[in-house]
């Protein structure tokens, strides 16, 4: 497939641009579309209306003969909330799991409206943040794709197809992998592939954009993309990521946290991933009594409203961190010591309950210390999903500048 030249890409990208910082400014705010459930019925009110059912299109297929990056599956698929115009294609694909095994994963592919410019769409392969751990929480199988206008719709309405993994073990059968970051950065890699097979036409050229669990999804990407040296990768944006996993988990572990929910989705990946650990070893309280409903049952909201009247209580035993399974767990997720190939921008919010601006700042140094050229943007005053929202602006114009191979700077040096 053909590529824009220099000029062609920079007149189709920056007219779209145009575009998309209009429409992302008028939209209505986040608070008006993402209401917080008030209690645990309210939790299953919503997320049972947001759903979208698992077909027969979700079984697995068999891989044989197949390598990853390989299409499995396709269909066009309806009843997302999408620009006006844009169309979606779910995909099933092969990829790899953390200890390169073969498996199947789904992906869900929105493509723009109108006529595809000269070599295709430019493509943002989206690794999404958490929103649980069950089959069921599969992005592709919600109507807003989870994250809806923040960040993911505008990134379509900017002129970008966005492929749109959804991890192995959402959607597909199989035991999602929370927080691997070498699981989760396969899952993206060769979402691609597959995605430019359903949709010809996706252009050739990519970036990996992520939030959260997905920010460290995406500086996995481009750890990898050091030794895979893809021509077509231009970049990542690693958004409000899991950079230093001791420091994020640390903190979640207090009593005082608002976050510590997750420390149950962190029992179920380490359960997954050591078959000596048990839950049990690591929970407690609160922890350990919601633990099986909200790793089954429900997702993100269902998990969130089953804290809601948890204050100021440990859901983890002391000395948690020190159990060995535990500590292989978040020594799998270090960032900041591997080189990366291509450009990197990290985002973070200095207000961020969830990932401390701490753990991201000290990896980030860390990757300046050891020669990854890297640009730092911390936001102000901005909590998590505040961060993703008021940054996508910053986010499509240095996507922008990738596609219309614009130099980049990055500023370890000021940091």
């Amino acid at each position: 497939m053909l590529r824009m030249n220099h000029a062609g890409a920079k007149r189709v990208l920056d007219g779209l641009w145009g575009a998309a910082l209009l429409l992302i400014f008028i939209r209505p705010t986040l608070a008006d579309e993402w209401p917080l459930p008030r209690s645990l019925p309210d939790a299953i009110r919503m997320e049972k209306a947001n759903a979208l059912p698992i077909t027969d299109f979700y079984s697995t297929p068999s891989l044989a003969g197949t390598k990853p990056g390989a299409l499995l599956r396709q269909e066009d698929a309806t009843g997302y909330s999408t620009p006006k115009g844009a169309r979606a294609v779910r995909i099933l694909y092969h990829s790899l799991d953390a200890d390169s095994k073969s498996v199947v994963t789904s992906a869900l592919v929105l493509i723009p409206a109108g006529t595809a410019p000269v070599g295709g769409w430019p493509i943002i392969a989206w690794a999404h943040g958490t929103t649980g751990v069950a089959r069921m929480c599969a992005p592709s199988l919600q109507k807003d794709v989870a994250y809806g206008e923040e960040g993911l719709m505008p990134m379509v309405r900017a002129g970008f197809a966005v492929v749109a993994t959804d991890y192995h073990g959402q959607g597909t059968e199989g035991a999602h992998q929370y927080l691997n970051k070498v699981a989760h950065a396969h899952d993206v890699i060769y979402s691609v592939p597959a995605a430019r097979a359903a949709v010809p036409s996706l252009g050739q050229r990519w970036v990996v954009d992520g939030h959260s669990q997905g920010g460290e999804t995406a500086w996995s990407v481009a750890e990898m993309q050091a030794t895979l040296k893809d021509p077509n990768y231009l970049g990542a944006v690693s958004v409000s990521g899991a950079a230093d996993t001791a420091i994020t988990l640390g903190k979640m572990g207090d009593p005082a946290s608002t976050a510590a929910y997750y420390l149950l989705y962190v029992a179920f990946a380490v359960n997954e991933r050591s078959t000596e650990f048990k839950p049990a070893d690591m929970l407690v309280g609160a922890g350990l009594k919601h633990y099986k409903d909200a790793t089954t049952k429900g997702c993100w909201n269902y998990l969130y409203a089953s804290f809601l009247d948890v204050k100021n209580t440990k859901v983890v035993k002391d000395g948690w961190m020190e159990l060995p399974a535990v500590k292989r767990y978040m020594k799998g997720g270090e960032l900041g010591a591997k080189p990366v190939g291509g450009p990197l921008l990290v985002i973070t919010g200095e207000a961020d309950q969830t990932v401390p601006i701490e753990g991201v700042r000290a990896t980030v140094l860390k990757a300046c210390r050891n020669g990854i050229n890297l640009n730092f943007r911390p936001y102000p005053g901005l909590d998590h999903d505040p961060t993703m929202d008021h940054s996508t602006p910053d986010q499509l114009a240095w996507i922008s500048d990738r596609f219309a191979e614009k130099p980049f700077q990055g500023n370890c040096q000021s940091l």
